[in-house]
């Protein structure tokens, strides 16, 4: 088997195979890998209990690894995933949202095992970085209002 040089670890409190599967499920090039099971008992589990999950999440190598209570998510950790027409855009978001997560600003939202994703539509990006800087200006104070981006809301607002 063949190791990845890099992988993100993200630590649970138990769950770490449930999400490796919804983020298998729910995003193209993710899949579930080896899950190691504890040899022995550990301060937050038993033998027997799943320890480590391999997976990948839109190509990305990482490693869940059921820690314990000891440390939680922030927004300081997020998956940034680009999306390229509203479908897509809602797909992600109505599911991760959808599946025990809650909406967050500005095309960020949080899974219920306490990941943040920010669901950036391609056009978001390309109307911030406009070279009008009242367009791109227009484009980011429209995100600011916004949860969920809404593309034609967010094309409307560069145009002026």
């Amino acid at each position: 088997m063949e190791h990845a040089k890099n992988t993100i670890c993200l630590w649970f409190n138990g769950g770490a195979e449930e999400a490796a599967r919804f983020y298998a499920k729910t995003f193209p090039d993710s899949s579930v890998g080896r899950i190691l099971r504890a040899p022995g008992d550990f301060p937050s589990g038993k033998k027997g209990d799943v320890l480590t999950v391999q997976f990948t999440v839109l190509g990305i190598p990482c490693l869940g690894l059921n820690g314990g209570p000891a440390f939680t998510h922030d927004e300081a950790f997020s998956f940034q995933v680009a999306t390229y027409d509203q479908k897509e855009t809602d797909r992600y978001w109505n599911a991760i949202v959808g599946n025990g997560g809650e909406e967050s600003a500005c095309g960020w939202c949080r899974d219920k095992w306490g990941i943040s994703w920010q669901i950036t539509p391609v056009a978001l990006t390309e109307a911030i970085a406009d070279p009008d800087p009242a367009a791109a200006k227009r484009a980011f104070d429209a995100m600011m209002e916004m949860g969920k981006i809404d593309i034609a809301a967010i094309e409307a607002a560069r145009r002026g």
